[in-house]
């Protein structure tokens, strides 16, 4: 089975920026050989959190959440992504068909694991 790599543009959310802050550069990735329920997202610097595939695609829907990520719609055409870690919070707003398009092409790497 294949590494689906995936770079996409997000916006990290604070109180503190406005509406005007630029896009960030973040890594989706899937390695269906080390975790087949697993994606990883990378955020600029050593952030990188692995959760649930199935929560990310849960997230696009409703709001979900688990340990230390939750992920919920906002709107038609964007979701959040919450992480949580030791003392912080980072809040990352995609577009959706951005997590839809990484979505399908890991389910196209290799085979549907169950939940």
């Amino acid at each position: 089975m294949s590494v689906v790599e995936q770079y996409a543009r997000a916006h990290i959310v604070t109180d503190t920026q406005d509406d005007d802050r630029e896009a960030v550069r973040v890594v989706l990735r899937y390695d269906p050989d080390a975790d087949p329920r697993a994606v990883r997202v990378a955020l600029p610097g050593p952030h990188e959190w692995t959760f649930s595939r199935s929560l990310l695609e849960e997230g696009l829907r409703a709001p979900v959440g688990s340990g230390e990520v939750r992920v919920w719609p906002l709107g038609r055409v964007q979701a959040v992504v919450e992480f949580h870690s030791a003392g912080s919070v980072a809040v990352v707003q995609f577009e959706k068909k951005t997590l839809i398009r990484f979505l399908r092409r890991t389910y196209m790497a290799g085979a549907r694991v169950p939940s």
